[in-house]
């Protein structure tokens, strides 16, 4: 799909919950002040980045999708935003890494003690506001939905300079790191709607499914992508010895030679041979598997709406299902 098809579907997108999307702005702002001055330079300097910011706007398509007509999703979709980009600090320490959105990482920035501080105090606060709401339900789903991303950390440091990794093993530390919050954000649009369990099932498997594709699309344009437009430094993952999908399926598919190659690389974090690796990759079909594996989840995301009454929202959810494959960012 070209550029401009793509710049015009998230325009829709955007101009459908614009009115939305500028109150959850109202309430990031509001809710981001602290007394501690670091706290309010890291937490600006992070969400002024930017960022697509997919997992609130879940929220929101899903809420208006089902009819919502209070104020709770502003608040909700606040909320998301704030664990996710909680996520993104410790990730960044963790990983090392010095480049997000095309800008120094914080803990590049302000180091890796203030970062990760300051992503204990955005989940604190997430939940300061979870239980504003005085809804047992959102604090199971986000409750979960924390506690299933922390397991998915773990598991990723687990699976780190291994090359033994499986393509079974690795879609569930996607389902657990990535697609959870992607799922627990639909789930609640649809709950504050008044919606029953098949729905909010439905909406989840909607959100997991959509965030599957968004990390297997990650995943390739970590190989295929370019720096400025991703906003990071190709080749991060395997520097940082992560066997992502493109990698295991080489490891399967490759010749013996560009087998050891990458073997090597994910167990040494070695980028020095990226050039031929990223040619072993696309001779292989390594980078087109993955894209398949992207499009199949993102079709089952629509699937799972297909009930879901007719609208400019219902629109464009099925326009993200789309953007999340053929994007190049």
């Amino acid at each position: 799909m070209s550029a401009a098809i793509l710049h015009a579907q998230t325009n829709n997108i955007a101009q459908s919950i614009a009115a939305d999307v500028a109150a959850v702005n109202l309430v990031i702002r509001q809710r981001l002040h602290s007394e501690v001055s670091l706290v309010n330079q890291i937490a600006e300097y992070i969400i002024s980045a930017g960022g697509k910011r997919i997992r609130p706007t879940l929220v929101l398509l899903v809420a208006n999708a089902y009819g919502y007509k209070g104020t709770a999703h502003h608040e909700l979709a606040a909320v998301v935003e704030f664990i996710h980009t909680a996520t993104l600090l410790h990730d960044d320490v963790v990983d090392e890494s010095s480049m997000r959105r095309g800008r120094k990482t914080a803990n590049a920035l302000f180091g890796n003690a203030a970062s990760v501080l300051v992503g204990d105090f955005l989940y604190s606060r997430s939940f300061q506001m979870m239980v504003g709401l005085s809804n047992m339900r959102v604090m199971q789903i986000l409750s979960d939905a924390t506690n299933v991303i922390a397991e998915g950390e773990v598991l990723q440091l687990l699976n780190m300079h291994d090359p033994d990794v499986s393509e079974q093993a690795y879609l569930n530390v996607i389902r657990s790191k990535t697609a959870k919050l992607f799922e627990a954000a639909a789930q609640l649009g649809a709950l504050i709607s008044g919606a029953g369990d098949t729905d909010i099932d439905a909406a989840g498997e909607y959100g997991r499914s959509l965030g599957t594709a968004f990390q297997l699309i990650d995943d390739v344009l970590d190989y295929a992508g370019d720096a400025e437009a991703i906003g990071k430094n190709v080749g991060d993952d395997l520097r940082e010895g992560k066997p992502t999908l493109p990698l295991i399926y080489l490891m399967e598919n490759g010749t013996p030679e560009q087998c050891a190659l990458v073997r090597n690389c994910i167990e040494q974090g070695d980028e020095q041979h990226f050039d031929a690796i990223l040619a072993a990759i696309t001779t292989s079909g390594a980078l087109d598997y993955t894209r398949r594996a992207a499009e199949v989840a993102a079709k089952r995301a629509a699937g799972a709406i297909a009930g879901l009454p007719d609208s400019e929202y219902k629109q464009s959810l099925l326009q993200l299902c789309v953007f999340a494959v053929d994007r190049n960012h």
